[in-house]
Formats: C-alpha cells, sequence, structure tokens
C-alpha cells in the first residue's frame, strides 16, 4: 500500500504572513486581560469607582468574553472566520478607544464589556484560522506552541507594560495602544487571510446558543461574586444555580437539535473532554497563581507594583521557550504525554513555592525560579491540550473545537483567582480593618499555593489514566508520514 505524502516541513512565506497577523492578535487580547491589573487603583480613583465596585473593570470583561466565546465560534464556521476576525478587531480598536476616552465608570464598563466581546469574537476565529491554514502535522503543531508560548507571554508582559505605561503616561494609554495595533493588523487581515468557511452552512442553533451563553455568564458572574461575597451568599450560589440548570437544559437541547451549536459526538469525545479539563486546570492555576505571588512579593516582600511586574518577565521567558521547544518535545512523548507533562511540572514548580518564607534575597530568587520552570511546563500544557482537543476533527468543525479550547482559556482565567483567593483568605487569621498582617498574608498565600499545585498534579494524574488517544495518533497529532489522521471516533 502506497504511503500517504508527508505534509510540508517548512512554512511558506504567506503563511509566515499569516501566523504572524493571527498570532500579533492572540498575543494583543492577552495582554489586554492583564494591563489594567496595575492600573485598577488609579482607574478607580480618577473616574470615582468605589472599593466594592472596581473589580467590574477586570470582571466585565472575563464574564463577556468566556460567555460569548463558544456562541461566535460557531457563528464563524457559518458566516466566515475571516470576516468574524476582522470585525472584532474593529470593535477592540474602536472600544479601546473609548476606554481610553472614558470619563465616568459607566463609560469604562461599557468599554470593557465590549473588549470582552471582541475577544469572544476574535480567539475562536483566529484560532480556526490558524489550524484551518495549517494541515495536522508538525507545521500546525509549531503554530500552535508559537500560539501558546504568545498567549501566557501576553498575560506576563501585560502586567509589565501596564506599569510602565501607568507610571510614565497614564492608565489612558493602557487602553490607547491597542489603537494603533489593531488597525495594523486588520489592514494586514484584509491583504494576507484568506476566507475560511464550513462546507455546509446549517442554521444556527438559536436555544442552544441562548442556553449555553447565558448559563456560561451565570457560572462566571457566580464564581466572580464569591471572592466579595463568600460562598454561602445567595449572590454567589444563586447564580451558580441558574447555571447549572442552563447548562443541563443546553445538553438536553443539544441531543435533540437537528444543527446542534455543540454536536454531542465532540462533546463526549475523550480526547476534547480530558483535553479541556487540561486546559481549565493550567489556564485557572496559573492565573491564581500570579494572583498569589502578587500578594507575596508586595505585601510580605514590599515590592512596588512596577518591581512585581518585572519579577513575572521570568514567567514570560519560561513560556516563550515552552512554546518555541514544546513542538519537538510533542514529536516525542505525542499530544497526551505532553499534556500529562507540562501540568506535572507547572505542579511541582507551583507546590514547592509553599516554602516561601519573609527572606527577601531568597523569597524572589525562589520565585524567578520556579515561575521560569514552571512557566516552562505550563505552556507545554497548553500547547497539547490544544492539540488533544483540535485533532482529527473535520474542518467545518474547526470553529466549534476551537471555541471551546478558548473559551476554557476565558473560564480558566476567571476561575482560579476568586477560587484561590478565598481558599487564602480562609488562612489570613485576625484582620486589622480589613487588612490582613504580613504573617497573615504569608500563611494564607502559601498554603492557597500548596492547594494549587497539588490541584495541577491531581489533574495530571487524572488524564493520564482517563485520556486515550489512537495509536496512530502518537507522534502525534504530528502526523507521521504513512499513518492515518486520527479519527474522531477512535478518540473517543
Amino acid at each position: 500500500m502506497p504511503k500517504t505524502q508527508s505534509p510540508p516541513l517548512s512554512m511558506t512565506g504567506r503563511q509566515k504572513t499569516i501566523l504572524v497577523v493571527l498570532l500579533g492578535a492572540q498575543f494583543m487580547f492577552a495582554v489586554d486581560f492583564s494591563i489594567l491589573t496595575v492600573a485598577l487603583p488609579k482607574i478607580g480613583s480618577d473616574l470615582g469607582f468605589g472599593l466594592d465596585n472596581l473589580q467590574w473593570v477586570s470582571t466585565a470583561f472575563a464574564l463577556t468574553a468566556a460567555g460569548f466565546m463558544l456562541l461566535f465560534g460557531r457563528i464563524g464556521d457559518l458566516v466566515g472566520r475571516k470576516r468574524l476576525f476582522l470585525v472584532g478587531m474593529a470593535l477592540l480598536t474602536v472600544s479601546s478607544l473609548l476606554g481610553g476616552l472614558a470619563t465616568s465608570p459607566e463609560l469604562m464598563i461599557v468599554a470593557r464589556v465590549l473588549q470582552g466581546l471582541a475577544t469572544a469574537v476574535v480567539t475562536p476565529s483566529g484560532m480556526a484560522l490558524i489550524t484551518t491554514s495549517f494541515e495536522e502535522g508538525p507545521l500546525r503543531t509549531k503554530a500552535l506552541g508559537l500560539n501558546g508560548a504568545l498567549l501566557s507571554l501576553g498575560f506576563a508582559a501585560g502586567a509589565v507594560l501596564g506599569g510602565v505605561l501607568t507610571d510614565v503616561l497614564s492608565w489612558r494609554w493602557d487602553f490607547f495602544i491597542n489603537v494603533p495595533v489593531g488597525v495594523a493588523l486588520f489592514i494586514a487581515g484584509i491583504a494576507v487571510i484568506r476566507e475560511s468557511v464550513a462546507e455546509d452552512r446549517p442554521k444556527l442553533d438559536v436555544p442552544g446558543s441562548v442556553t449555553v451563553t447565558v448559563g456560561l455568564l451565570a457560572f462566571v458572574y457566580g464564581v466572580t461574586s464569591a471572592e466579595r461575597e463568600g460562598w454561602a451568599s445567595a449572590q454567589t450560589w444563586g447564580p451558580l444555580l441558574v447555571a447549572a440548570v442552563l447548562l443541563v437544559s443546553f445538553y438536553v437541547i443539544e441531543l435533540r437539535a437537528a444543527a446542534p451549536l455543540a454536536p454531542v459526538r465532540i462533546l463526549k469525545a475523550n480526547s476534547v473532554k480530558w483535553g479541556n479539563l487540561g486546559g481549565l486546570i493550567t489556564f485557572s492555576m496559573e492565573s491564581a497563581l500570579s494572583f498569589l505571588l502578587t500578594l507575596y512579593l508586595q505585601q510580605v516582600l514590599g515590592l512596588t507594583p512596577f518591581q512585581t511586574g518585572l519579577m513575572f518577565g521570568f514567567l514570560g521567558l519560561g513560556a516563550f521557550l515552552g512554546g518555541t521547544f514544546a513542538s519537538r518535545i510533542l514529536a516525542r512523548t505525542g499530544a497526551k504525554g505532553g499534556l500529562v507533562l507540562g501540568l506535572a511540572v507547572q505542579g511541582v514548580m507551583t507546590g514547592v513555592l509553599f516554602w516561601l518564607g519573609e527572606n527577601k534575597g531568597g523569597g524572589i530568587a525562589a520565585v524567578l525560579v520556579t515561575t521560569f520552570v514552571g512557566g516552562f511546563g505550563h505552556v507545554l500544557a497548553i500547547v497539547s491540550y490544544t492539540v488533544v482537543g483540535t485533532s482529527g476533527i473535520q474542518d467545518s468543525e474547526q470553529g466549534l473545537a476551537t471555541g471551546l479550547a478558548a473559551m476554557t482559556q476565558q473560564i480558566g482565567f476567571t476561575l482560579g483567582i476568586p477560587v484561590m483567593s478565598a481558599v487564602a483568605a480562609s488562612r489570613y487569621g485576625q484582620l486589622n480593618n480589613g487588612v490582613a498582617s504580613s504573617a497573615g498574608v504569608l500563611d494564607g498565600t502559601t498554603f492557597a499555593i500548596l492547594v494549587d499545585g497539588l490541584v495541577v498534579l491531581a489533574s495530571a494524574v487524572v488524564i493520564a489514566a482517563l485520556l486515550r488517544t489512537a495509536k496512530s495518533a502518537a507522534p502525534a497529532a504530528l502526523h507521521v508520514a504513512g499513518e492515518e489522521e486520527p479519527s474522531l471516533t477512535a478518540a473517543q
């Protein structure tokens, strides 16, 4: 039997240009997620936010990004991923200009909601354009590796960039910087990206779209309320109960829909299920770790916000190297092996930070080393879960698969911080006017860091035991010449 023709091993000039545009957009949205963190107190004082409302500057963005991600992933399949990508870039540019010019809390929240919608539009369409621009094999894995590296590098870079812009110019430049970049990516997208649509265009599943979108909004709102109101509050469990009812309803609707938003065979696929669990854990626990280390570095060691941002540069460097070498590692381990290995490295490097203390020199050195190595493992896990969740799926459903992966990323970013913040707060001890002592912060953050690491390690064990991949997918998702593409059925 003749062997199938192996895919090309090097990118064409056009593919490189397309990748630069798409990765530039993904990096830009990752930066947007964290760029305002350091600037929040200044934004609050300038615009008149109360302390109890300031968190909505971040939450409004995360809610809309996570809630609408799956819906726009499917819309991109139907109306064209390039078209949706361009709409999202235009929306981001306009909403960033609005945010920079905001003079009231209401305008700021509107701008952040629109930025979240832009993220929900561009992220799944951008990822789908990557997977459909590169056939399954080494080039796609390399592209996904770079994408994963830039996502985490962008998250780390956002904190540094936000501190620099806020200190040197104004927090408004945290928004204004998006305007010229957004215009450039919009023009480049028109010029170099080819349209990509599903071959068949079924009608949009309106009942499924409404239930999953509102359900996800309620879920993320409930989780973010827990940090402010506590888990026993009706503002926490009420939305979570609504979310549970709506998401169960969504599942039932999808079982019966003629043209479902999320075909059940994809939702039940072993690779999609466990791959996205790995993505949820790695994103949520890494974002939580960044938050906990921010508390430790500033409130225990006494670093400034700008110095804290610079510390996360080492995490970004490790993340970039992880993305650079991910394709080589996956060629040896396969996507499952890469996911388990990445989670294990991230979990161990997180867990050892339980022994952090008040010694400034030792604490700084420990954070630099562990975040560098842990960042490498984190991005290896990101690349691996993306490959696992999108391999063996038809091009017509790539928007759905990548929409699920991107939605997992946004929910992870949103979920980790309030959950681990609540864990840390349980160990703060006696508060003085609502402020914990340095010793209390140290006890709370290190305990939460230990829980964080154990959760990641436990997920690695579960995925190692339960994730099944077809043997033909071994060196992987990397599509070895002469082997058949792993089918979705085989991956279940």
